[in-house]
């Protein structure tokens, strides 16, 4: 029993120390998506929606909640939002041409239409992001008439 004393000990002490660190936070200015909303100009329903379901984890300023400070949590949802800005940043959308721009439209359109965005795990603890078959339906509407901006045209040359 004394070793198991020991061990419970150590990973407390170990936890404890842990909390000191942590990744480095998306702090980004949230004024970063206004470029990606004056090129798609997505209706007011759909800009909240976005706002509501997507942009922690797909621009450059994600709003933490409380249990961010708790490492190895905040590790976990660093790793969620790197992952997230990687495939799909709304803060970046000027560097994308318009090929890209169409093709991410497109993604965004496959991942909300299958209900693989938003992610379970972020809907858990965000029950608002949870995206009923109307907002679905909107969102997809919207994309769908924005990628017609972006669709991709060979050169007639």
């Amino acid at each position: 029993m004394k070793i198991f004393k020991k061990i419970v000990l150590l990973l407390l002490v170990v936890f404890i120390i842990a909390q000191f660190f942590g990744p480095e936070k998306n702090d980004g200015d949230f004024t970063s998506v206004n470029a990606f909303y004056a090129d798609t100009n997505p209706p007011e329903e759909v800009k909240l929606i976005l706002e509501t379901a997507c942009n922690d984890c797909h621009s450059d300023s994600t709003r933490y909640p409380w249990y961010n400070n708790i490492t190895p949590v905040n590790y976990w949802l660093a790793d969620h939002i790197e992952h997230g800005t990687k495939h799909l940043n709304f803060s970046k959308w000027n560097d994308y041409d318009d090929k890209r721009k169409d093709h991410k439209l497109d993604e965004l359109i496959e991942m909300v239409e299958d209900k693989e965005m938003p992610l379970d795990s972020y809907t858990w603890a965000h029950g608002e992001a949870k995206l009923s078959q109307e907002q679905i339906d909107a969102v997809i509407s919207w994309a769908k008439n924005v990628r017609l901006k972006y669709a991709f045209t060979e050169d007639p040359q």
